[in-house]
C-alpha cells in the first residue's frame, strides 16, 4: 500500500525504484547468506550425499531440490530432505544464516553426530523432523526455546539422558515423538503445559518413576503412548479428565494399583491397553460408556472381581483380552451383541458358567481362548458355527456334550484344544472337513468309539493328542497318510490290535505315544525307519518279542519308555551308537544281559530297569555282570586321532606377509621342479616359509597329500580357486586352498588372497577358521587352513540326509557361533574387521557343528580417519538393500548379511520373499500367541519341542531387527551376541 501511495506522485519516481532496488538487493543478500550456509553443509556430508544434492549450486537456494522461499521474502522456508539417505552432521550447518525457516524436514536419513544447541537460532521453526536418523547424545536444553514449534519429531535415534525438564516451555506444541530413543529419568510435570498438545509418543525408552498428574492437564490429547518403559506407581486419577483421547497404551510397565474408577469419562477412547503391569482391583463399571472402545487389552495384571456387565454396551469391541489375572464369575452374555468381536481372549483366570450367549452367533470370531477357567456348560449347544475362526481353545474347563459335527464347517479353523474336559461321544468324522487343521487335542475326555479313518484326509494335521479317553478299535492305517504330522498320542485308551507298521512312511513324526492301550505282538522291525523320531512310548501293553536291531538308526531318539510289557533277550550293544538316547525305561520285562555302555544307561536309575530277569551292569541294585568278556558288547574302539597342529611363530608370519606384499619372491627354495596337474613343470621358487621346520618339505607334502591337486581330493570350488583335503605325513587333516591359476600379479584372485592372509594372521577366535600357513609362486599359490569335517552349511541344508541330523538345538548353537564370530570381528579387533561375504556356503562346520567363519577374500579392514568406500562385494540374496545405491562398507553390511543367514538356517534354505514377511511378525507377536515363524521351519525337521521352539522364536526376534532397511536402525552385532546368549 505504501508503494501505490508513492506511485501517484510523479515526483517521487526515482524514490520507488531505489527503495524498489534497495529491497531486491538485499533479497539478493538474504539468499546469497543462506546458499553460502547451505552449501557449506553439503560439502561437509559425505560423497555420496553431495551427489544427492547436486542440484545444489549458485546463489539462488531457491530453486535448489527440497528448499521452498517464501515469496514475499524469498528466504529459505521450508527445508525438507527426509528419506535422502543423507550422511553427515548438523555441526557445519550456519543455523543463524537461516533466520526465516519454518519447516527442517530431515527424518529417514543417516545423519549422525548431536543435535547442536545452536539450533535456538531458528526461532521460527514450526516443525522439526530429525526422527530415524543416528543422532547421540542428550536433548539439548536449547531445543525448549523454539518456542513457535508445533510438530518436534526426535523418534529412533540413538540419543540418551533424559527429556528436558523445560519441555513444557513448547507451548505450541501440537505433536511430540521422542519415542524408541534410550531415553531415561522421570517424565517432566511441566510437560502438562503443553495444552494444545494431541499427539504425545514416549514408548519403548527406558522412562522410569510415576506418571505425572500434571498429564491430566492435556485436554487436547488424544495419542498417548507410554507403552515398553520402567514407568512405576498407579495411574493418575487426573488421566479421566483426557476427554477427546482416542488411543492409550501404557502396557509393558510396573504400574500398580487399581484402574481410574472413572476412565468412563473417556468417551472417545477406541484402544485401551493396559497389559503386562501390576494392576490389581477391579474393572471398573464405567467402562460401559466407552461406546467406541474397539480393543480393550488388560492381560497379565493382577486383577480380579467379576467382569462388569456394562461391558454388554461396548457394541464396537472388537478385541477382549484379559486373560492371566484373578477374574472370576461369568463372562458377559451379550459381548459380541454389536457382532465386530474377532479376538476372545479370556484364559487363565477362574471364570465359571457357561459361554456367553452372544458368543453362539459371533460369526466375526477369528480366536476364542477360554482354556485354564471352570467353565461349564453343553459344548454342543453353547458353541456355534464360525466361518472365520482359526483358534479354539476351551481346554482345562467342565464343558460336557458331544463334538458337534457342524465343526467341519470351521474352514479356516487351525488349532482346537478341548482336552481335559468331559465330552463324550464318538470323534465326528466330519471333522475331517475342516481341512484346514494343524493340531487336534481332545485328550483326558471321555470319548469312545474308533478314530475316525476320515481323519487321514487332514493333509495339514501336525499334532493329533487323543491320549486318555476311551477310545477303542486300532489306529486307522489312514493316519499314515498325514505326511505333515509330528506329534501322535493315544495313550491310554482301549485301543489294540498290532501296532500298526504303516506308519514308518510318517517322515515328519519325533513324537509317538502308544502307552497304556493294548497292543500286543512285536515291535514292528520297521520301527527304525522313523528318522525324526525324538520319542517313543510304548509301555503298558501286550508286545512281545526282542528289540528290533533296527533301533540303532534312530539316531535323534533321545526318549524311550518301553517299559510294563513282556519283551525279553538282550539290549542290543549297537544301542551306544544312539548318541541322542537319554532318557530310557525298560522296566517291568523279561530282557537279560549287561546294559550297553552309554550315558542313558550308565547314567539310569534302578526305577528303570526293575523286574527284568537278568539284567547286569554297574547301577546300584543290578547285579554286575561276571567275567564280562572284553568283546561281549561289540566294544568299537575309538580311533582318536591327536591333530599335530603345525606350529607358527605369529611374529614371523607377519613380517613374511608384508615381504609378500611388496615383492614377487617371498623366499627362496630349492629348483626342484615339481610336477602339476596337467603335466606342467615347473620349478616353484617363491614358496613361503611360514612353519618352524622346511617350508619345502610342507610344500611337497601337500602336492603329494592331493596327487598334485587331483579331483579325488577336491571337496569344494568357487570363484577365487578350488579347496582340496589333504592328510599330511603327521597323521593331521588340513584343508587346501588352491588359487587359480593366474598370470597378473595385479589379479583380483591374488588381492583376495593377500587379503585373507593380512586378515586372518591378525585375528584368533573359536569360530573363524584358523590359517596355518601359505605358500606363493606366479603359477601357484595356497593356504593351508584347519580342515572342517562337515564341509559348509550350504552343503548341509542342501542334503536331505544331512540336514535332518542337523537338528533344531544345533542349529541354534550354529547361530550363535556365527555370531560371536562377527561380534569379535566388529568389536574386538582393531582396526574393525568387515567380513562382505556372510553366506551359507562360506560358514563351516566340524564333527561336533561348531561353525566357524571363513573365506575372508572380500573381507575388509574399517580405516576409522576415512571413508571405506569400495566395489561391491558379497553374495546376492545376503547383501545389504544399501549396497545398490552407496558403497561405503560398514559393520551393518554383515548385520544384514547375518539377518538373512539367521533365517536360512532354521528355514533349511535362503528365505527370499520371506524377509519382507518377517519383518511384520513382531508387529503380531505375543498378545495373539500367533507365531507365523512356525509356519517356515525346515519341513525335513520334526516340529521343535516348546523350549526349543521359544528359543527360536527369541532369535527370530532379534535377528529379524538386523534385516532393518535402513542401516541404522539395525542393531550392532554385540547387541545381538548380547540377545542370543539369552535365547
Amino acid at each position: 500500500m505504501y508503494f501505490c501511495a508513492l506511485i501517484t506522485n510523479p515526483s517521487s519516481s526515482s524514490s520507488v525504484v531505489g527503495s524498489s532496488f534497495t529491497i531486491s538487493a538485499a533479497s539478493s543478500t538474504v539468499q546469497s547468506k543462506e546458499a553460502s550456509a547451505l552449501l557449506k553443509w553439503k560439502a561437509s556430508l559425505d560423497n555420496q550425499s553431495q551427489v544427492l544434492l547436486s542440484s545444489w549450486s549458485g546463489n539462488n537456494s531457491c530453486n535448489w531440490f527440497g528448499i521452498t522461499c517464501d515469496e514475499d521474502s524469498m528466504s529459505v522456508s521450508n527445508v525438507s530432505l527426509k528419506n535422502m539417505g543423507l550422511r553427515g552432521t548438523l555441526e557445519s550447518l550456519n543455523f543463524s544464516s537461516l533466520p526465516n525457516i519454518l519447516i527442517l524436514h530431515l527424518s529417514f536419513n543417516f545423519l549422525s553426530g548431536t543435535i547442536p544447541p545452536r539450533i535456538k537460532m531458528l526461532s521460527k521453526l514450526s516443525i522439526l523432523s530429525l526422527s530415524y536418523n543416528s543422532f547421540t547424545g542428550t536433548i539439548p536444553y536449547e531445543i525448549t526455546l523454539l518456542t513457535n514449534l508445533h510438530f518436534l519429531y526426535l523418534s529412533d535415534n540413538f540419543l540418551n539422558g533424559t527429556i528436558p525438564k523445560e519441555i513444557g516451555a513448547l507451548w505450541n506444541l501440537r505433536e511430540l515423538d521422542i519415542s524408541v530413543s534410550n531415553l531415561t529419568g522421570n517424565i517432566p510435570i511441566s510437560i502438562g503445559n503443553l495444552s494444545f498438545l494431541t499427539d504425545l509418543y514416549l514408548h519403548i525408552n527406558k522412562l522410569s518413576g510415576t506418571i505425572p498428574k500434571e498429564i491430566g492437564m492435556l485436554l487436547n490429547i488424544q495419542y498417548l503412548y507410554l507403552y515398553d518403559n520402567s514407568l512405576s506407581g498407579s495411574i493418575p486419577r487426573e488421566i479421566e479428565k483426557l476427554l477427546n483421547i482416542k488411543h492409550l497404551y501404557l502396557y509393558d510397565n510396573s504400574l500398580s494399583g487399581s484402574i481410574p474408577s472413572k476412565i468412563g469419562m473417556m468417551r472417545s477412547l477406541i484402544s485401551i491397553d493396559l497389559s503386562n503391569n501390576l494392576l490389581s482391583g477391579k474393572i471398573p463399571p464405567t467402562i460401559g460408556n466407552l461406546s467406541h472402545l474397539e480393543y480393550l487389552g488388560f492381560h497379565a495384571n493382577h486383577l480380579s472381581g467379576a467382569i462388569p456387565t456394562e461391558l454388554n454396551m461396548l457394541v464396537n469391541l472388537n478385541m477382549f483380552h484379559v486373560s492371566d489375572n484373578n477374574f472370576i464369575g461369568q463372562l458377559p452374555h451379550n459381548i459380541c451383541l454389536g457382532g465386530n468381536m474377532e479376538f476372545f481372549i479370556a484364559l487363565d483366570n477362574h471364570f465359571t458358567g457357561k459361554v456367553p450367549k452372544s458368543l453362539k452367533n459371533c460369526s466375526s470370531l477369528i480366536r476364542l481362548r477360554l482354556e485354564h477357567n471352570h467353565m461349564d456348560g453343553n459344548i454342543t449347544d453353547d458353541l456355534g458355527v464360525y466361518p472365520n475362526l482359526e483358534f479354539m481353545g476351551l481346554d482345562d474347563n467342565n464343558f460336557y456334550g458331544h463334538l458337534s459335527s457342524n465343526w467341519g464347517k470351521f474352514h479356516n479353523l487351525k488349532q482346537i484344544n478341548i482336552s481335559n474336559n468331559n465330552i463324550s461321544g464318538c470323534i465326528p468324522p466330519e471333522l475331517s472337513e475342516a481341512v484346514n487343521l494343524y493340531s487336534i487335542d481332545l485328550s483326558s475326555n471321555h470319548l469312545t468309539g474308533k478314530i475316525p479313518k476320515e481323519l487321514g484326509n487332514l493333509t495339514k494335521l501336525g499334532r493329533l493328542f487323543l491320549s486318555n479317553n476311551h477310545l477303542s478299535g486300532n489306529v486307522p492305517t489312514q493316519i499314515a497318510s498325514l505326511k505333515e504330522l509330528e506329534i501322535l498320542d493315544v495313550a491310554e485308551n482301549n485301543l489294540n490290535g498290532f501296532i500298526r507298521k504303516e506308519l514308518v512312511i510318517l517322515p515328519r513324526i519325533f513324537d509317538i505315544n502308544l502307552c497304556q492301550n493294548k497292543f500286543r505282538g512285536n515291535i514292528p522291525n520297521e520301527f527304525g525307519k522313523f528318522k525324526a523320531l525324538q520319542s517313543l512310548d510304548l509301555s503298558g501293553n501286550f508286545l512281545d518279542g526282542t528289540i528290533p536291531p533296527t533301533f540303532v538308526k534312530l539316531i535323534l531318539l533321545e526318549t524311550l519308555n518301553i517299559s510294563h510289557n513282556n519283551l525279553s533277550g538282550n539290549i542290543p550293544s549297537s544301542f551306544d551308537q544312539m548318541i541322542s538316547l537319554s532318557n530310557v525305561d525298560i522296566s517291568y520285562n523279561q530282557f537279560e544281559g549287561p546294559l550297553p555302555n552309554m550315558r542313558a544307561f550308565n547314567d539310569a536309575t534302578i526305577e528303570v530297569l526293575r523286574n527284568n530277569t537278568g539284567l547286569c551292569g554297574n547301577v546300584s541294585g543290578l547285579e554286575s555282570c561276571i567275567n564280562p568278556s572284553r568283546g561281549s558288547h561289540n566294544h568299537k574302539i575309538k580311533k582318536v586321532i591327536l591333530l599335530i597342529v603345525l606350529p607358527f611363530a605369529p611374529g614371523t608370519l607377519m613380517l613374511a606377509f608384508v615381504c609378500f606384499k611388496f615383492s614377487s619372491h617371498l623366499c627362496q627354495m630349492s629348483t626342484t621342479r615339481i610336477n602339476q596337474v596337467g603335466g606342467n613343470n615347473i620349478a616353484p621358487k617363491n614358496v613361503f616359509t611360514i612353519w618352524s621346520f622346511d617350508g619345502k618339505m610342507v610344500y611337497e607334502n601337500i602336492i603329494e597329500a592331493t596327487e598334485e591337486f587331483d579331483d579325488k581330493h577336491l571337496i569344494g570350488a568357487g570363484a577365487q580357486g578350488s579347496v582340496y583335503k589333504a592328510k599330511l605325513p603327521t597323521g593331521q587333516v588340513v584343508a587346501v586352498k588352491k588359487l587359480h591359476s593366474v598370470t597378473n600379479a595385479e589379479n583380483s584372485d591374488l588381492k583376495c588372497f593377500a587379503n585373507e592372509i593380512q586378515v586372518l594372521t591378525e585375528i584368533r577366535h573359536r569360530n573363524i577358521v584358523k590359517l596355518y600357513g601359505f605358500c606363493s609362486h606366479t603359477h601357484l599359490s595356497f593356504l593351508v587352513y584347519e580342515f572342517m569335517e562337515k564341509g559348509s552349511l550350504e552343503k548341509i541344508l542342501n542334503d536331505d540326509e544331512e540336514a535332518i541330523a542337523f537338528g533344531w538345538k544345533k542349529r541354534v548353537n550354529v547361530i550363535k557361533d556365527i555370531a560371536n564370530a562377527l561380534c569379535y570381528m566388529h568389536h574386538d579387533c582393531t582396526p574393525p574387521i568387515v567380513h562382505r561375504d556372510i553366506s551359507s556356503k562360506n560358514i563351516l562346520l566340524d564333527l561336533e557343528y561348531v561353525a566357524c567363519v571363513s573365506d575372508f577374500g572380500t573381507a575388509k579392514l574399517l580405516n576409522p580417519n576415512s571413508d571405506n568406500w569400495t566395489s561391491f562385494a558379497g553374495t546376492y540374496g545376503y547383501a545389504s538393500p544399501e549396497l545398490a545405491y552407496t558403497m561405503e562398507v560398514n559393520e551393518k553390511c554383515d548385520v544384514y548379511s547375518f539377518g538373512v543367514l539367521a533365517l536360512e538356517i532354521p528355514y533349511g534354505k535362503h528365505p527370499g520373499d520371506i524377509i519382507s514377511n518377517s519383518l511384520q511378525w513382531t508387529i503380531m507377536d505375543s498378545p495373539l500367541d500367533f507365531m507365523p515363524l512356525m509356519d517356515e521351519l525346515d519341513q525335513r525337521l520334526p516340529r521343535p519341542m516348546n523350549h526349543v521352539a521359544k528359543k527360536l522364536v527369541s532369535i527370530a526376534k532379534t535377528t529379524i531387527s538386523c534385516l532393518a532397511e535402513s542401516p541404522r536402525s539395525r542393531p550392532t552385532m554385540e547387541q545381538v551376541s548380547r540377545e542370543l546368549r539369552t535365547a
